[in-house]
């Protein structure tokens, strides 16, 4: 990925459900909305789950977390989830996450690594990403 790209945004509002009893969003909603995030990144390069699931008889699962918590979220705060491809492998990606209050760019509220690894939907093995996906996933690094 060029430094240059810019990373795919998703918007997540913070509702009572995702606060604890302190009024502060509960560590593990973090991974529920960087979930989010990584879901509608890949329907907006054109990977539906269902459908590859369907098709190709693939799906990603996600194997390796890293998240580095930096200020907490709060009941109605606006969140800008980001996602951006770090590495691609034969089967898996590594995506860098950020999670901002507002603005990207602004009060970041935590930073984190996903790996997820392209598993046969029926025996739960490695896969290789199809050249199709392949393609759809690391475009945004020409």
């Amino acid at each position: 990925m060029t430094a240059a790209a810019a990373p795919f945004v998703w918007p997540v509002r913070v509702y009572w459900e995702d606060t604890d009893a302190g009024g502060i969003v509960y560590y593990a909603n973090y991974m529920k909305f960087m979930e989010r995030a990584r879901t509608e990144w890949l329907r907006a390069i054109g990977i539906d789950q269902a459908r590859l699931k369907e098709e190709h008889g693939l799906m990603f699962v996600v194997v390796d977390v890293e998240a580095h918590y930096r200020k907490p979220a709060r009941y109605n705060d606006q969140l800008q989830v980001t996602c951006r491809v770090r590495e691609t492998t034969r089967a898996s990606i590594t995506l860098d996450q950020e999670v901002y209050r507002e603005n990207v760019g602004g009060e970041l509220l935590l930073d984190g690594r996903v790996r997820a690894a392209c598993l046969d939907a029926l025996k739960y093995r490695p896969r290789p990403l199809p050249p199709e996906l392949w393609e759809q996933i690391n475009a945004g690094d020409r």
